[in-house]
């Protein structure tokens, strides 16, 4: 049970990890709005910061949130005509 919970976190990370190398060309477009940015490094000042709304060994709130920030940044991409290589 355990080794299934590391495997489905580890296929998380690598996605997580695929999603962000994408998504750091975006940061750098004049097109993106602010907003967008800054929710994004608001998520990863969150994942870093060392008080969360769930117990550190739980990272189910720090992925979620900062999947959601990456999901706004690509549709304001998408809307700003965008694509992440």
């Amino acid at each position: 049970m355990c080794s299934l919970a590391v495997i489905a976190m580890l296929g998380v990370v690598i996605t997580l990890i695929l999603r962000l190398r994408k998504s750091f060309q975006l940061l750098s477009s004049e097109e993106v709005p602010f907003q967008n940015k800054f929710a994004f490094w608001a998520s990863i000042v969150y994942a870093i910061c060392p008080i969360d709304l769930l117990p550190d060994p739980i990272y189910l709130d720090d992925i979620g949130i900062l999947f959601a920030a990456l999901h706004s940044l690509n549709k304001a991409a998408e809307r700003a005509g965008i694509t992440a290589r």
